[in-house]
């Protein structure tokens, strides 16, 4: 009788193990049939655009279909968010950015949406930089921000727009030091960069990935990066960070990925989280985009990639609302202060 018992618990044991199993291994053969439309919520050029599309391409090769970049500026990145949002829940509409942007849009009260709301497929981490037209007289961080501290809102400094990765980093420089400029907005890290190296403005905040090709071609000057850590660019050298100057300042890691939302049938996510850890996390093409671009590679999904992002997202929400950018309080969406 203890041996029958034994068996048929073994059976059952057996069974349950292949229920669970059965949904992965039958969503491993998903394959889409007709082209998948990715859109990109900001500008062409910029840091999501570039890395969106290194990703796609190597994603194309395992899905074995198209995946078309659409870009959608508009409303920092949240026009674009939106129609994917508004897209029929069946796998062939995803968008891409910054995470923290996604954790952003229901404070800003621009989209009712949150990351909770989304399968996060993060690549690399990006980190901004404080840099300046060769043209003008600041050769270090203390010399901005003195040059800010003494002409307020005069030193004009090129964002994506509000929510955008260079809006957060000044934000933060703002918070810290008391130091305050001119944010001039743009559709977009790369014709914020473009501002700047043309002279339109004095300086950007934008992400080093953005920035690299012009600091490189000696048309930006770095200053600090806006974080804790040093940033090596390769073709430059390493630009210091910002707690060089500013002692204690420190910065969450700004996560950027590919981002697809949960309602979508559940064979299209288990698909792509197998090539996310199979493909993408072994891919030598967004390793060196990561290296010549002063990005950090960092894929990740699922749950880990929920817990990476939040703190970028979290402190992004609680700056907007402080600065009295955001409408609605970050406390009462359940995000607590950092």
């Amino acid at each position: 009788m203890k041996q029958l018992n034994r068996r048929k618990a073994l059976v059952l044991a057996a069974a349950a193990c292949a229920a669970l199993t059965l949904p992965l291994s039958a969503s491993a053969q998903w394959k889409p049939v007709r082209p998948i439309n990715l859109i990109v919520p900001w500008a062409a050029g910029g840091s999501t655009d570039q890395v969106t599309r290194v990703v796609a391409s190597e994603l194309e090769k395992s899905l074995g279909q198209t995946i078309v970049i659409i870009n959608q500026p508009g409303g920092s990145g949240a026009i674009g968010t939106k129609s994917v949002l508004n897209a029929p829940k069946d796998g062939y509409t995803w968008t891409a950015g910054a995470a923290q942007d996604l954790g952003a849009y229901q404070t800003m009260g621009t989209v009712d949406t949150r990351l909770a709301d989304w399968n996060l497929f993060l690549s690399v981490a990006n980190i901004q930089l404080m840099s300046v037209n060769p043209q003008t007289p600041y050769k270090s961080a203390k010399d901005l921000l003195d040059a800010m501290k003494a002409k307020p809102e005069k030193i004009t400094v090129a964002t994506g727009g509000i929510g955008s990765a260079g809006y957060s980093a000044m934000s933060l420089v703002t918070q810290a030091t008391g130091a305050k400029a001119r944010l001039v907005s743009y559709d977009g890290g790369n014709p914020a960069i473009i501002s700047t190296v043309s002279g339109e403005t004095d300086a950007t905040t934008q992400l080093a990935s953005e920035q690299a090709d012009m600091i490189r071609g000696k048309r930006l000057r770095p200053l600090a990066t806006i974080s804790d850590k040093p940033l090596q660019i390769d073709g430059y050298g390493t630009v210091p960070p910002l707690s060089d100057t500013v002692p204690g300042f420190k910065a969450p890691l700004n996560y950027f990925g590919i981002f697809i939302p949960k309602g979508v049938p559940d064979e299209v996510v288990q698909t792509v989280t197998k090539l996310w850890n199979e493909k993408i996390a072994t891919s030598d093409t967004l390793k060196k985009y990561a290296t010549s671009r002063g990005a950090l590679f960092a894929p990740v999904s699922g749950e880990v990639a929920q817990k990476a992002a939040f703190p970028a997202a979290q402190a992004n929400a609680w700056l907007l609302f402080n600065s009295g950018q955001a409408k609605v309080s970050p406390a009462t969406l359940g995000i607590a202060k950092p």
